[in-house]
């Protein structure tokens, strides 16, 4: 069960940058985060009614609604707003420093090795992200947008790994869509609305998708192997989801996948797996008795 959430999570994700892309052509940052949380939450109280589970305990309802307004109100609103931005490709491998931030935030298994990754995977960043003699190759703003949703995304889910008690599968995903949905909605009217350009199928299909599976099923799917998995083994379903979205970019959106873009991915993930897979230990030889 583990694995099959794990693959979800990689696969699925990696995905959603391409919807995002297609949705913010009709779309405004935070009118797609009202429109596909506000869906999903609904959908997921529903479904958990339907499945006989028990509510969120009340204790549980703080957690999870800071949970919902950190990782879904805003650090989703920020990815969606850069790859207005950035490429949707070059988006999913600047997410996939989070992992970064696990590391940094949790103290788990922090050893000279660990040191090396983050070195590396940020030296990954500078070569995909500056030109030389032109400066950031990606609009600076956008590209710490991203930085700054990784880490609350990070800290969210580790906040709420400590506190959470509750095991309302679904209630608690409901509870915390629901909470990143009303914020966007809130923030709709300071910013534009729910849309900046006439609605196109491709936009709606594109929210349609974000909202089942992007939201719905993948964050169901990521709150149960944040609660069985610890996080350094967890957040290495972010190693996959750049494969994906890129594909998907150079392929259906025609963004550029140049030997900078290959070389600062690869540098990338290779100190994402210095920080998450620990070396091996020698292997002590049996005393003879």
């Amino acid at each position: 069960m583990a694995w099959l959430a794990y693959a979800v999570c990689a696969l699925v994700w990696g995905s959603t940058y391409f919807g995002i892309a297609l949705g913010i052509q009709s779309f405004t940052p935070f009118g797609m985060v009202a429109t596909r949380y506000l869906s999903a939450g609904v959908l997921a109280l529903l479904l958990a009614r339907l499945r006989g589970e028990t509510l969120p305990l009340r204790r549980d309802l703080p957690h999870l609604m800071l949970q919902g307004l950190l990782l879904l109100g805003i650090s989703n609103a920020l990815v969606t707003w850069a790859e207005g931005r950035v490429p949707s490709g070059l988006t999913a491998v600047l997410c996939s420093t989070t992992p970064f931030f696990y590391a940094l935030l949790s103290r788990e298994g922090m050893s000279w090795r660990s040191l090396a990754g983050l070195a590396v995977g940020f030296s990954g960043v500078a070569i995909l992200t500056w030109k030389p003699g032109q400066g950031l190759a990606l609009s600076p703003l956008g590209f710490s947008a991203i930085l700054l949703a990784t880490f609350l995304w990070a800290f969210g889910t580790l906040y709420a790994r400590k506190r959470v008690q509750g095991h309302s599968l679904l209630g608690n995903v409901g509870v915390q869509m629901l909470t990143g949905g009303v914020f966007g909605l809130l923030m709709t009217g300071f910013t534009g609305g729910f849309l900046h350009a006439p609605l196109t199928t491709k936009a709606a299909l594109a929210v349609a998708f974000l909202t089942i599976f992007g939201s719905l099923i993948t964050q169901t799917a990521f709150n149960y192997l944040a609660r069985v998995w610890p996080p350094t083994k967890m957040s290495t379903y972010a190693f996959l989801n750049p494969v994906v979205a890129v594909l998907l970019g150079s392929v259906f959106l025609r963004e550029p996948f140049t030997p900078r873009v290959m070389l600062g991915m690869l540098v990338i993930l290779a100190g994402v797996a210095l920080v998450q897979f620990p070396a091996r230990r020698p292997v002590e030889p049996c005393s003879a008795e």
